[in-house]
């Protein structure tokens, strides 16, 4: 028996590895166009939009006069770091990078899952949800910003000093990273990432102008076409709304009557799941070595599913997530998990293979992107639940005052 486990063990990796390394080959001879991937191209972000922001970056300035600039300002650094390979144009390099930044986050769940109390679970679930995806995820700096983002949270309890810089370092990059300092219980991770947040914004304040400009360049946004506020425009096109769909802001947006209201309606769901999650972390008692990581995946599922914005990168983020959460053998977002993988298979459906339907929210456009969101929506109430019953006591089981919380942090790592 100990020699079959030994077997399975070694097998699980190697097949692991083959799949991964199969469908990314599928993946980079899409972004190179040696086969042309269906739909409108998703590279012309990388070889127009970050080639001109490269161009401005590399004189010392943040692209001051461009609202789609809308990241924060250690974003320069994806931007720029494509300079790191001299040999390749700058499309090429980004491509290459986005795969490498693809194969640490393997390695690390693989490293992870092959310790004792995790499994592989979780690097399958980046193994195959990555590519469901398609062709967008090496498109885009995202797949840059999960890869510190998983590190962090696989420091976890055991480096928290190295998680809260992680996390600092992973918001100055995009800000959702912030998020998965919610369930850090360590002083030390958050005063890590409060420094590491203050000397990126000081350095960059100081060194570039218009290192904060983004904070304004989104206010006057509408609501993008694939975001769950968007199914209301999509429906209400068949019924004589006045609106149309444009290129605003970098994005396919619904510009119009009553935008503003839905997507007035966006933010106060996004205020109501910030509300939901500060109420979990007063009230959670249990937090167990999977604790973190579960709270970060439920964290951006309800600021993602909410938002005025759902872009398909946007779902790279929650596979990362997912990924880490299932490296831990008592981590119960299998489910959610799941859904999440069916979405990113519909998403790839919805954009880019027949996002000319979405746009026109044509009968087939308009289910695809409701299956998508459904799949968003359930798999964030699911996660959410399991996060809260997991953690926080019933009223008849109250925390005794001066008791210690329950927790396996430490004895998990």
């Amino acid at each position: 028996m100990e020699h079959v486990g030994t077997t399975g063990a070694r097998r699980s990796p190697t097949c692991l590895l083959l799949t991964w390394g199969v469908t990314r080959l599928l993946l980079l001879l899409f972004v190179f166009k040696v086969y042309v991937f269906p739909g409108p191209d998703v590279t012309s972000d990388v070889s127009v939009i970050y080639q001109d922001w490269y161009d401005i970056l590399r004189t010392g300035t943040f692209p001051l006069d461009d609202v789609t600039w809308q990241y924060p300002p250690a974003a320069a650094l994806a931007i720029l770091s494509p300079a790191l390979l001299p040999g390749l144009d700058y499309a090429s390099a980004f491509f290459v990078l986005a795969f490498l930044a693809d194969l640490v986050v393997l390695a690390l769940l693989v490293y992870a899952g092959l310790r004792p109390g995790r499994r592989l679970r979780g690097a399958w679930v980046w193994g195959a949800g990555v590519p469901l995806l398609g062709p967008t995820v090496y498109a885009r700096y995202d797949v840059l910003v999960v890869a510190v983002a998983v590190a962090a949270l696989l420091a976890g309890s055991r480096h928290p000093r190295l998680m809260g810089a992680l996390a600092g370092f992973g918001a100055m990059l995009k800000v959702w990273p912030a998020l998965l300092l919610l369930g850090a219980r360590r002083r030390g991770t958050w005063a890590a990432a409060a420094v590491t947040v203050s000397g990126l914004a000081a350095v960059f304040a100081v060194s570039m102008p218009g290192a904060f400009a983004f904070l304004t360049f989104q206010r006057d946004r509408g609501t993008e076409v694939e975001s769950l506020g968007s199914l209301v425009f999509h429906v209400a096109r068949h019924h004589g709304w006045a609106g149309e769909v444009l290129l605003n802001y970098g994005s396919v947006e619904f510009v119009g009557p009553w935008v503003t209201y839905v997507s007035t309606a966006a933010l106060a769901l996004t205020g109501m799941a910030f509300g939901w999650l500060l109420l979990w972390r007063l009230l959670a008692t249990r937090f167990e070595a999977h604790t973190m990581a579960d709270a970060a995946f439920v964290a951006v599922l309800m600021f993602t599913t909410t938002s005025r914005v759902i872009s398909p990168q946007y779902l790279v983020w929650l596979v990362g997530l997912a990924a880490v959460c299932l490296c831990f053998r008592d981590s119960r977002m299998g489910a959610p998990a799941g859904m999440l993988l069916v979405a990113c298979f519909v998403t790839v459906l919805e954009f880019p293979l027949w996002f000319a339907h979405v746009v026109a929210s044509d009968p087939l456009g308009v289910i695809l992107l409701s299956v998508r969101n459904v799949l968003l929506v359930l798999a964030t109430v699911t996660a959410a639940r399991i996060l809260w019953r997991a953690t926080v006591p019933k009223p008849g089981q109250a925390q005794i005052p001066g008791q210690a919380p329950r927790t396996k942090e430490t004895s998990a790592s």
